[in-house]
């Protein structure tokens, strides 16, 4: 079962953050988001563990906890949504 964690701190690391669950049971992955361009954290991050029952102990016990000064929301996760594809805008430079 794969848990979404989000409000995160942008201080905790991958370690930290795989430490957090780690408590529940045991995890497949750990993978906290991050922006590709700067490397830092985006401040979510989702965990996905081998038994269900430690995930829901996990998000049971972690919603709502304080960890570095923010209160995490945790959650299942939900597949993403499909979004629409946005034309292409065109930059005209002699409008500028």
């Amino acid at each position: 079962m794969r848990i979404y964690v989000g409000n995160l701190s942008f201080d905790v690391d991958e370690d930290e953050f795989k430490k957090l669950f780690s408590a529940y049971g045991d995890i497949e992955e750990a993978t906290l988001v991050k922006d590709k361009f700067s490397g830092r954290s985006k401040g979510f991050g989702f965990v996905t563990f081998k038994d269900s029952a430690a995930a829901e102990k996990a998000i049971a016990e972690m919603n709502g906890k304080d960890v570095k000064g923010r209160e995490l929301k945790v959650s299942e996760a939900r597949p993403m949504e499909e979004r629409e594809e946005r034309p292409r805008r065109s930059f005209d430079r002699r409008r500028y």
